[in-house]
């Protein structure tokens, strides 16, 4: 007689969440109906922005597309970013499920809840077929479950229907628990099918043309960029004077005033503040320069000042500003950090320079013999003999120094430009003795080098008798 019982109870259950009544209208006689993406984002003062499609909260800043049209088709969407601390989050968050029941409701509920109803219908079929009381059992608590985990992930889709459902699905498993000498009540069974209330927040209508351009002129009172407020207020008047015809003319000519106003006034700040920022970095750079830390470090101070007096109204320009001073400040530091170092240092940078000197200028008192070996110009045994015992003589004296570290690297290009003079010099010989063309061009690149060299160690050195520069 159980299973008689069994397969009437549940084919009713079924009946019940398959119907066709129970299909066409949803939980609180909700019908199908096609959804647009709209979302609300409510603020603390109980006003609301429309958001196109969902939100994206980051740590210090909410960023949503905001219609600034009342087009359902293609509306103009304008990127609006707020702080944080002025959304109501409950309310926005239960409108949001709405808004996501809603349009689940509309596009996919249907199809999923057959999907459930095919599974259930399976499992009734595979009922009938097990002779086990005990494998019936668990085919029944399995349907049983699949059904109460089904509405929470669903928006709660058709939930009144599923509890009627669970409520046979409990006659049945009851009666089953019995038959193999169970006890009939489980409290887990018992607590899942009491629903859950959620309340949610009721959608409202999409924004007339009034309506947008109003969202448009309260998201540029709140957004946090200023860049972004210029924005709207144009994208506004631009709205008052595309649709000028469908609006109320006192309504249109206050509003368009007073945006127009508030536009004058954005633009106004924007001027201050660009003045703020260009003045206090030409200072800031040219204090730098100077290796002016204390000076430098003083118009940090000010700027706190200055953007009080201007009423605090670009936080974004005014931090931009104090990071760029504080990279002059940094240079600042550098340099007089380089000079203090220069000033530790430069006995031991003009002792090195006075003594090697003499061999730079032995070095150059060899420049027109070695401009005649680069041009081939030609050359007397005398003149090599010349280059060949300067070049000797400043190897000799130059082993003998001990450069400071700093001028280690124009040390070693005065040694190369001596030791290329007398390469040149030795290969200009063998060229002449041997009438080789190619050996006298060997020749011409020593002795280019070696002119190179020994000027770019003159350089080298007296750059390092000169205060430090700043960096360009």
């Amino acid at each position: 007689m159980l299973l008689p019982r069994l397969l009437g109870l549940l084919s009713a259950g079924v009946l019940l969440l398959s119907s066709p009544q129970a299909s066409s209208a949803g939980q609180n006689g909700e019908t199908r109906t096609e959804t647009s993406p709209l979302f609300r984002i409510f603020l603390k003062d109980g006003s609301s922005l429309v958001s196109y499609g969902e939100l994206a909260r980051l740590e210090d800043r909410v960023v949503f597309s905001m219609p600034t049209s009342a087009s359902e088709d293609q509306p103009q969407l304008h990127l609006v970013t707020l702080s944080p601390d002025r959304v109501d989050w409950d309310r926005t968050t239960r409108y949001a499920d709405s808004a996501r029941a809603t349009r689940y409701r509309a596009l996919r509920a249907e199809q999923d809840y057959a999907l459930l109803t095919d599974e259930v219908a399976q499992a009734l079929d595979e009922v009938s077929k097990v002779q086990d009381p005990a494998a019936r059992l668990k085919i029944v608590e399995r349907a049983r479950k699949t059904l109460a985990d089904w509405p929470p992930a669903h928006y709660d889709y058709k939930q009144q229907e599923i509890s009627q459902m669970l409520g046979t699905l409990d006659e049945a498993i009851a009666d089953l628990r019995a038959s193999i000498g169970l006890s009939r009540f489980n409290l887990s069974f018992v607590a899942a099918t009491e629903s859950v209330f959620r309340p949610r927040e009721p959608l409202l209508p999409p924004p007339t043309p009034r309506e947008a351009i109003e969202q448009t002129l309260l998201a540029a009172r709140h957004t946090t960029s200023s860049v972004e407020r210029v924005s709207l207020l144009t994208t506004a008047l631009a709205g008052l004077n595309r649709e000028v015809s469908g609006f109320d003319a006192t309504w249109a000519t206050s509003t368009r005033v007073s945006t127009q106003a508030m536009m004058e006034s954005e633009l106004a700040v924007d001027r201050a503040y660009q003045g703020l920022t260009r003045r206090y970095l030409t200072q800031a750079e040219q204090r730098a320069r100077l290796a002016d830390v204390r000076g430098v470090r003083t118009l940090l101070d000010r700027i706190g000042a200055d953007d009080r007096s201007l009423g605090r109204r670009r936080p974004e320009a005014v931090e931009s500003l104090i990071a760029a001073v504080e990279q002059q400040l940094d240079a600042a530091r550098r340099l007089r950090l380089a000079r203090d170092q220069w000033l530790l240092r430069s006995d031991d940078y003009k002792k090195y320079a006075a003594a090697v000197e003499p061999h730079l200028g032995r070095l150059e008192s060899l420049k027109s013999a070695l401009e005649d070996i680069k041009s081939l110009a030609g050359s007397t045994p005398a003149a090599l003999s010349l280059i060949q015992s300067a070049a000797a003589q400043v190897l000799k004296s130059a082993a003998a120094l001990l450069p400071p570290e700093e001028l280690r690297p124009a040390h070693a290009l005065l040694v190369s430009a001596a030791q290329m003079a007398d390469t040149a010099a030795r290969i200009r010989r063998e060229a002449a003795l041997s009438g080789d063309l190619a050996r006298a061009w060997d020749a011409s690149s020593a002795a280019a080098g070696s002119l190179m060299l020994s000027a770019r160690a003159r350089a080298d050195i007296q750059a390092l008798l000169r205060s430090p520069l700043p960096t360009k």
